[in-house]
């Protein structure tokens, strides 16, 4: 029978690992240390999607800070830029202040952890 190109075909995982057993505990250990339920309201939901939100912004505020100190240590900017590069990124950092204040967040709140990868930021 010809296969239809509007009929999608159905996914099969495919997991190919020498290792099956170390695989399988592996899954095992992450299944065990999740809760039976997970307890959602639109408080925790909400207070999340800023933690999540506000360590995508931090993550990205700290790393055009790293390039704008390398501008500025390499000579590219002008004392203008400077002044207007250091002006923006203060009130970036501000903003940032307010938003974890308003969300009762701490800056080790927006340290995620990553597991085998280590902490985010």
């Amino acid at each position: 029978m010809a296969h239809s190109p509007n009929i999608p075909l159905p996914a099969e995982p495919e997991i190919e690992t020498e290792h099956t057993a170390e695989f399988v505990e592996e899954l095992r250990r992450v299944t065990d240390s999740l809760p039976p339920r997970i307890n959602v309201d639109a408080q925790s939901v909400e207070q999340g999607l800023a933690k999540l939100v506000l360590t995508l912004i931090e993550l990205i505020r700290r790393l055009l800070e790293k390039q704008a100190v390398r501008r500025m240590e390499g000579g590219g900017l002008t004392p203008e830029q400077v002044e207007e590069l250091g002006l923006a990124l203060m009130k970036l950092e501000a903003k940032m202040a307010e938003l974890k204040a308003q969300f009762g967040l701490a800056d080790e709140d927006l340290n995620l952890d990553l597991g085998p990868v280590g902490r985010l930021i």
